[in-house]
């Protein structure tokens, strides 16, 4: 949002002509910015992202809201009957989605963050 988030709440015009704060501005602002948000939010909650190790190996899925919907493991993850690492590389692998999907959502909501001017 890069126009000012209070043009037209101090000044006249509008149904306020003669000056003042103007509450119903205010509350309109504020409405909008609401179905911004809240579009945004089902947006990435729509989208989903991977992280993977070991070449892909293991490869997590994670919801853009960062819940886990996936894990992939290969054959190539285990050597023959030793599974001792296998949890490190889902961890490694989520921490990987992980990642992506706050890059996403930072992508997505970060405008809207600022939306009120610090209020």
């Amino acid at each position: 949002m890069t126009q000012d988030p209070f043009g037209g709440l101090l000044g006249g015009g509008g149904d306020n002509p003669g000056g003042g704060f103007d509450m119903s501005a205010l509350l309109q602002q504020a409405t909008a910015m609401q179905d911004q948000l809240i579009s945004a939010q089902e947006e990435l909650a729509a989208q989903t992202v991977t992280g993977s190790v070991a070449g892909g190996a293991v490869t997590v899925t994670l919801s853009g809201t960062s819940e886990l919907v996936g894990v992939s493991i290969t054959p190539d993850a285990v050597d023959g009957d030793d599974f001792d690492g296998l949890g490190d590389l889902v961890v490694a692998a989520y921490r990987d989605a992980k990642t992506r999907a706050d890059a996403l959502a930072a992508e997505k909501l970060g405008p809207l963050a600022g939306g009120l001017g610090g209020l």
